[in-house]
Parts: C-alpha cells; sequence; structure tokens
C-alpha cells in the first residue's frame, strides 16, 4: 500500500466558493459527544482565533534521508500490535521519514476513559537491510507517520488491513476481497484554484478501546494555515468498510473553494480513452466514474478521463442525496492485470447527513503519463461561502462498494466508446471533426418492445444525429449510438443521454465531457 500513499502526498507538492451551513457548537446533539470530544472541539475553536503556527519540520536527518527502499525494508512487528488478541480491530503504525516528514501524536483512550500518549519506539519495528544501521543514528528520536487498523475481514483466522490514515488527512479502506485504490480525505482547500492547493494535516489521533468489539472510534484533530477542526470516525466492518464521519471546523480565514468528502483517484486510460500508450493492458484506473444522486432521486453518471489538460467540471444540484466515485468495470478480463488487479478496486460512496447544502459535486481531472500518480480528485462544494470565523458541522456516512452501488432499479452506464465516424474499411476525412459515440446500459428488469425504446439528447457547443437505440448484447444490454459534431476544435461538450421506452424513462443520466 506503500506506493500508492507515496504518491498520493507527492500530489500535494504537484497540485499547483463554498461552505458547508453554519452550526453552532449547541445544536449538536450532546449524546453524541464524550466531554473529552467536546474539550477537543473547543480548543480547535479557540486555536482558529489564532495565528498559525507552521509545524516544526526538525526532523532526525537520517530519517529525512531515507530512499525509498529503506522506507519499504521499515516494517511494524505484528507482535506489537495494539490491542493484539484482545479485539477484532488491531492497530499498526507506520514509521516517520522518506516523504513523511511531519510525525503526528497517537495516543490511547481505554475503556475507562483513561488517556495516554504512545511514545515513539524502534521496539516496534524491524528495520530490514539497505535500513538496518537506522536504529542505532536514531536513539529513539523518530515518530509516527500515520496508522493502520487490521480486522477479519475475509478469513477469521486473519486479520486484513482495513483502513490505513497515512499523509496529510489522506485515508484509505477497503471492505471484503477488495484491494486499495481510491483514497478519501477529510478536507480539500482551493483544489485546482491558481493559487495552489493548500492540505490541511490530521496532526493527532486518539484511538477508543473497542470493547464493544464491533466498531472502532478515533477522533482526530485537523490544523492548516485557513482553517482548524476535530473529526471523530467510527469505522464498522461487513462486508463493505462502513464509516461514519462526524467533522466541526472552524475558519481562520476567507476560503476560495471548501471540498468535502473528497476522494482522490487515479484513471490513466480506459475504453473511453482517445489515445493509449503502448501497453498490453486494455485499461489502467482505480476508477471509472462519478455518480450523484439528486435531490428529486435524479442519478447522474460521468465517466472520468485523462485530459490533455486541467480539467474542472460539476453536477450541481439542491440537497444531494447521495454521490460517490465508483470503480464499475470490475471484470479481470478488462485490466488483465495480475499485479495491479484493479478490477478489485473499490468504490466510494457517500451519504450527507448534515452540512451539504445547494452546491455541486466537482470533478478535478489532471492530466498524468503514470499509473503511480493519483490524477483524480472530487468533493462536494456548497454555495454558500466559507468566510473568517464560520463554524461548520458535518455529518455523512462514506462506504466501499464493489463494482456498481445501491439498489437502482433503471439502465445504468456499462461502457462509453468513442470511434471515428465512418464504417470500418472506409476512409476517413483526417479533418472531420465528427465523433461516432457509443453508450451502452444496462437492461432493466422489466418488459421493454424495442420499437418503443428511445433517447433523449443534448448536446453544448455542437450537433447530434444518427440517434439509434435499440437492444444489444442478446437483449441483456441497451445501446445508443449516435454522431457528435463540436463547433470547432476548441470547444468544450457537455453531452448528457437518458433512455426512455414509451416516453417514461428509463435509466440514469448519461453525462459526459468531450474536447479534442
Amino acid at each position: 500500500m506503500l506506493d500508492k500513499f507515496r504518491f498520493s502526498l507527492m500530489m500535494v507538492t504537484a497540485l499547483s466558493l463554498a461552505s458547508v451551513a453554519t452550526y453552532s457548537l449547541a445544536q449538536q446533539s450532546p449524546e453524541k459527544n464524550s466531554p473529552f470530544l467536546q474539550n477537543l472541539i473547543k480548543k480547535a475553536k479557540i486555536q482558529a482565533q489564532e495565528e498559525y503556527q507552521a509545524p516544526d519540520s526538525e526532523q532526525n536527518k537520517a530519517l529525512k534521508a531515507l530512499s525509498y527502499q529503506q522506507y519499504r525494508a521499515i516494517r511494524f512487528r505484528p507482535d506489537q500490535s495494539i490491542w493484539r488478541g484482545l479485539y477484532p480491530y488491531e492497530v499498526q503504525l507506520f514509521h516517520s521519514g522518506f516523504l513523511y516528514e511531519r510525525d503526528i501524536n497517537i495516543n490511547l483512550i481505554d475503556y475507562k476513559n483513561r488517556t495516554s500518549s504512545l511514545p515513539f519506539s524502534t521496539d516496534y519495528f524491524s528495520y530490514d537491510p539497505p535500513a538496518d544501521k537506522l536504529p542505532a543514528m536514531l536513539e529513539n528520536d523518530g515518530g509516527f507517520a500515520g496508522f493502520r487498523v487490521h480486522y477479519p475481514l475475509n478469513k477469521s483466522d486473519y486479520k486484513d488491513e482495513l483502513v490505513a490514515f497515512l499523509g496529510a488527512t489522506y485515508f484509505r479502506l477497503v471492505g471484503k476481497h477488495q484491494k486499495y485504490g481510491i483514497s478519501a480525505r477529510g478536507l480539500t482547500v482551493n483544489t485546482g484554484m491558481p493559487e495552489g492547493e493548500e492540505f490541511p494535516y490530521f496532526t493527532d489521533f486518539w484511538l477508543i478501546e473497542p470493547a464493544n468489539g464491533k466498531t472502532l472510534s478515533v477522533y482526530a484533530k485537523m490544523e492548516s494555515p485557513s482553517i482548524t477542526g476535530v473529526y471523530k470516525f467510527t469505522l464498522q466492518a461487513n462486508d463493505d468498510a462502513i464509516v461514519d464521519v462526524h467533522a466541526w471546523l472552524f475558519a481562520r480565514e476567507d476560503i476560495d473553494k471548501l471540498g468535502l468528502a473528497p476522494f482522490t483517484s487515479m484513471f490513466l486510460y480506459g475504453e473511453n480513452s482517445l489515445a493509449k500508450p503502448d501497453d498490453y493492458r486494455p485499461e489502467v484506473h482505480d476508477s471509472d466514474g462519478i455518480v450523484l444522486v439528486t435531490g428529486m432521486d435524479e442519478q447522474l453518471w460521468r465517466p472520468l478521463n485523462n485530459p490533455k489538460r486541467l480539467r474542472i467540471t460539476s453536477l450541481a444540484d439542491q440537497q444531494p442525496k447521495s454521490f460517490g466515485m465508483l470503480q464499475r468495470d470490475i471484470q479481470y478480463g478488462h485490466y488483465l492485470d495480475s499485479e495491479a488487479e484493479y478490477h478489485q478496486r473499490p468504490g466510494l460512496w457517500v451519504k450527507p447527513f448534515e452540512g451539504f447544502a445547494n452546491g455541486r459535486l466537482e470533478l478535478v481531472e489532471i492530466p498524468t503519463n503514470s499509473e503511480t500518480h493519483d490524477n483524480i480528485v472530487a468533493h462536494w462544494v456548497n454555495d454558500k461561502p466559507v468566510t473568517q470565523g464560520d463554524d461548520l458541522y458535518l455529518h455523512y456516512q462514506l462506504q466501499t462498494v464493489s463494482g456498481n452501488t445501491r439498489e437502482y432499479s433503471n439502465a445504468t452506464v456499462i461502457r462509453t466508446l468513442q470511434g471515428a465516424d465512418v464504417l470500418p474499411g472506409e476512409t476517413r476525412d483526417e479533418k472531420s471533426l465528427t465523433r461516432r459515440f457509443i453508450v451502452d446500459f444496462t437492461a432493466p428488469n422489466m418488459q421493454i418492445n424495442p420499437d418503443q425504446l428511445s433517447a433523449n439528447i443534448s448536446a453544448t457547443n455542437g450537433t447530434i444525429a444518427q440517434l439509434r437505440v435499440f437492444k444489444s448484447n442478446f437483449n441483456k444490454e441497451i445501446r445508443a449510438t449516435f454522431l457528435f459534431t463540436p463547433k470547432d476544435a476548441k470547444s468544450v461538450n457537455d453531452l448528457r443521454l437518458t433512455l426512455s421506452h414509451n416516453d417514461i424513462s428509463i435509466s440514469e443520466t448519461w453525462t459526459y465531457v468531450y474536447e479534442r
């Protein structure tokens, strides 16, 4: 899991007006919050009124000098796991160093509400070559970069890695038979803005002893130049991993764009890509689209892409019911990668409860030529601006999903394809701007008369021709195909399409951004 976290953190340095509704602390149900948590929230509010103090970056020189291979050779000793043998949940720690120059503070709260800090010790780790000389150079002058939680997810006699917090406010989680891919984040600040992105950090964690054996709760303190906050994560492991998230945020400064419940992922190329590298694998991506279920219960699907230049698009709504970023395609034959196993990458699904008002699900797509770089960000952005002194409260549920999501009776998009506007064997006019699009949907569980199928389609900055809708793949799918001609070679075009049967909508809405 190191590689993806490594390059997720590299995006912190590579990425070069909205708010949540304001709530006072008094509006929060007191039974939700322990006195200890209430005290953390009050301290964060006070801290937001003070000038930001950058953390001390003076780290042991030996840690800063660690190479990638040396850092990989430092491993946590499983026999040192927190709560080992006591509960289904056990915790292991990440060593600081290499790219992880910020030490974090880890504390424990036992079942009697007694709090203790966890001091660093080299005894927690094994140091294999080429890192075997590091302990003598540290003299315990090291630190923790993060932690991971283990749980018997797939087998009763083995505890899999379930969730990991490492770097900035990044955390990742997996469900049953899933592999790490997409990352969640606590918050984004000014992602994709000209002034550059600001990265808040979780600086302190409090791990609460999981005495009930069913859930694990974690408190986290967050800090950045423009905002402070406290998070409460409650983790529950079933077939999917589910995290209940509460966040109390306090704005130090005006914030141009605050991203809520963010995702970070990777899309190098897929079935819809115009250009593909010389690679034996048909597709390479951790996620393939975003979904928004609107307040009016319309489901929107937008496939991801790897654009030629930074691209920011959005799906607007009032009071969203849910949204997510998915890896809908989970067929091994579409990736043929037995090492990365992209077909086992999970999606993440958000159910907002409080703090998500009128706004937009924003998608940031960043050009990349490497699958080791996360280049996709999505988050909810409220219309109401965040101003200095605002108190903000969020409550949402985050869940891993395999393939498609939630029960949905209508047709959903299976694949998006595009190509030249000529038939096979015909000579194509190289000056032509026209593209043929094919959008394949699942066939809904209903009797469908092919003669009564139709599609509603719209496009900005261009024209549609030769629209056809018909059943395909032995009646298991419905295909919509059409020609699209953009106004000119430089235009950015937003396409939308839904299926109808006997003039009644039977599908989610396919939305696509096309540019040459």
